[in-house]
């Protein structure tokens, strides 16, 4: 699908003996698909066998694209690509990296295929498979696998979404029987917006608060059938919450349960068990610590909605640079024809660095994929201790929360952006942004509302993932910070010994002063500097609360803004090091320019979109910020007659672009 336009200009480059690069679209859209590329190729294919569902969504009934939508997720699990991470000896995969690489994948086609396969397969299938023993596996996996077995994660509840330690839905176990009694305990404990449930599940993971013995032993899971033969099981009332802002080929749905009992057998049991007799038992002994550390085994559901979200950014994009590579609009460097939409360099600038910063959340995107395959298919086991698997699961734990909240941020911002580049066509629902924006938007508060993500990520920052990391709430935090020096906050972090060193190297202000604009340490400094100060005065705004005497929650709550911006600022360090890393890697050649110049910008643009706050704190000057909007410019004029191949490069089907009018014809 390779754009080609002759009359693409030359970049406008002020340095003597620039040369423009080439851009080898087969070997870039290799390097992106990394070490799955077989995956996502198969993964490919099947969309565009599966392309139609792109125009059913917009001409069926809502009750007959659902039944659409679940026909082709069972028939994409009947070629193996949603299962990939299963265990083989249930129909699987065996691969959890080429599982993520799957489901990111499936984000190019129609995101209401891709929710169904991450509610089944992912939410689903991953909670039996992470939280259930052999018993359950061995009653379910394979039927789940094959799409068989259809079914419900039953976590969220009407009243309590984040907060899911204050679920209201309660199990207790009646030891007579030796059963477990469902029961909703008030209007505001149904489960809401559960995927699955309107129609088609059969059975359901339901998270409740467990009673035994009277006592109350923290939030468990379940597995409750909720349809019987096709219709309610008794004790459970459904109701379909309806047509949504979009992903209407999911059937979400509403939960009640009335005394519904299930055998003792029901319970997830990998971290807690109860006896026939009604003893609890479990090898966590704190309940807090054994409560994260069952929904850290869900990580990768975290994971996959980042992935999707920075890969539904990759199609708006290519509508949008393959458009502006077709449409003319008035006479602007000749008066015999008009000029291209992506020769103007307002163009340039809403659209390169949005392509640049894909780019740079795919790299990282790629680091957090590889730490979930590493922690989760015991790759560290074999040279690591137990306490450094567990560090590094909660480091990943926050790595993902961050990823996802960026990726998912920069989808909403892409498709917004590219539809108005696309003016009044962008707006045809056949050019198909209106099903990208609608079927996103929800990206940014499934899987963990982002900014309360960034919390996790910060409270990870400020407690250096201390061993009392998952006992903490937020308030806890708060005194566990407090009690500490700044400076021992901050001592603890890479990123102050990275500063130091280049310190040592140019002591005072000269670090930031006169290394180039394109350096990449230098790029990496001005975020590291800016991640370092941000949380060095979130610490000492807590400390200082504290010691006033105020209350945990009261002083939390007036720093809350500050906590969001250390941790974006951290995540935004990761993103680029993850972008500069991998171009260290690559060996030298044309690829390696054309990406170094997306890198160049990601960074730079940057910097100039927080230049207000480099400038207060003495990281710029006026002069220099001038400086970096001039490069900005010079980059996207270098990259303007690569940017069809770059879009290319991402691999998205011409059939998944499905604009006509936009694109040309697939």
């Amino acid at each position: 699908m390779a754009t080609t336009d002759a009359a693409a200009p030359p970049a406008n480059d002020d340095r003597p003996g620039y040369r423009q690069p080439h851009v080898d679209v087969p070997a870039l859209t290799a390097l992106l698909d990394g070490r799955h590329a077989g995956v996502r190729a198969l993964v490919r294919s099947q969309l565009v066998e599966h392309a139609q569902v792109l125009v059913d969504a917009e001409e069926m009934t809502t009750e007959a694209f659902r039944e659409r939508v679940r026909d082709v997720v069972v028939e994409m699990a009947a070629t193996g690509q949603t299962a990939m991470g299963f265990p083989t000896e249930y129909g699987g995969g065996g691969d959890i990296g080429a599982s993520l690489a799957a489901f990111e994948t499936l984000a190019l086609g129609d995101l209401s295929v891709l929710v169904k396969v991450g509610v089944q397969f992912g939410l689903f299938g991953g909670a039996v498979l992470q939280l259930g023993t052999a018993r359950h596996h061995e009653r379910y996996l394979a039927d789940i696998v094959s799409g068989r077995l259809m079914g419900c994660f039953a976590m969220t509840e009407t009243g309590h979404g984040s907060n899911v330690q204050a679920l209201g839905t309660v199990a207790t176990y009646d030891a007579g029987t030796e059963e477990f009694v469902i029961t909703t305990t008030r209007d505001d404990a149904s489960k809401d917006y559960i995927g699955n449930a309107a129609v088609h599940g059969e059975l359901a993971v339901v998270f409740a608060q467990l009673v035994v013995g009277g006592e109350s032993r923290g939030v468990h899971a379940f597995v409750v059938p909720i349809r019987v033969d096709g219709r309610p099981a008794p004790g459970v009332r459904i109701e379909d919450d309806g047509l949504k802002m979009g992903l209407n080929g999911v059937d979400n749905g509403r939960l009640w349960f009335s005394e519904v009992r299930v055998p003792r057998e029901a319970l997830l049991n990998r971290f807690a068990d109860v006896t026939a007799d009604g003893d609890y038992v479990s090898e966590i002994e704190n309940p807090n610590k054994r409560f994260f550390t069952m929904l850290g085994t869900l990580v990768q559901g975290r994971v996959c909605v980042g992935g999707a979200g920075i890969n539904a950014s990759k199609v708006a994009i290519a509508i949008a640079v393959r458009y502006a590579l077709r449409r003319r609009q008035f006479e602007a460097g000749s008066e015999a024809e008009e000029e291209l939409l992506l020769d103007y360099g307002l163009h340039q600038r809403r659209l390169l660095p949005l392509l640049a910063r894909t780019y740079a959340l795919h790299f990282a995107q790629e680091v957090v994929a590889g730490q979930v395959h590493d922690v989760f298919s015991g790759v560290l086991d074999a040279d690591a201790g137990p306490g450094e698997v567990d560090l590094a699961r909660r480091r990943l734990e926050s790595r993902a929360a961050g990823t996802k909240a960026l990726g998912t941020w920069h989808a909403t911002r892409t498709i917004q952006e590219c539809r108005e580049a696309c003016g009044g066509a962008g707006y045809l629902a056949v050019n198909r942004f209106a099903a990208l924006k609608a079927d996103t938007d929800v990206f940014t508060t499934f899987e963990g509302d982002n900014h309360v993500l960034l919390q996790l990520v910060a409270k990870g920052l400020l407690t250096d993932y201390a061993s009392e990391f998952e006992e903490m709430d937020q308030f806890g935090m708060v005194r566990f910070v407090a009690a500490l020096s700044v400076g021992t906050v901050i001592e603890r972090t890479g990123v102050h010994a990275w500063l130091e060193r280049i310190r040592d190297v140019l002591p005072g202000d000269e670090w930031d002063q006169d290394a180039g604009l394109l350096d990449p340490d230098y790029q990496l400094a001005m975020y590291r500097y800016r991640e370092e100060h941000t949380l060095a005065a979130v610490a000492r705004r807590l400390k200082r609360g504290i010691d006033r005497g105020m209350n945990p929650g009261a002083v939390f709550s007036r720093v809350q803004d500050h906590v969001i911006a250390a941790a974006r600022a951290h995540m935004e360090r990761l993103v680029l090091e993850a972008y500069v890393e991998k171009m260290r890697a690559l060996p030298e050649g044309d690829l390696k320019v054309a990406l170094n110049l997306l890198c160049d910008l990601h960074a730079l643009t940057g910097i100039e979109a927080d230049r207000a706050w480099f400038l207060e704190h003495g990281r710029l000057s006026a002069q220099r910020s001038k400086a970096i909007t001039r490069e900005i410019s010079s980059l996207c004029r270098k990259l303007r007659p690569l940017a069809g191949d770059l879009v290319d490069g991402l691999g998205v089907p011409p059939e998944m672009l499905r604009a006509p009018a936009l694109v040309g014809e697939a």
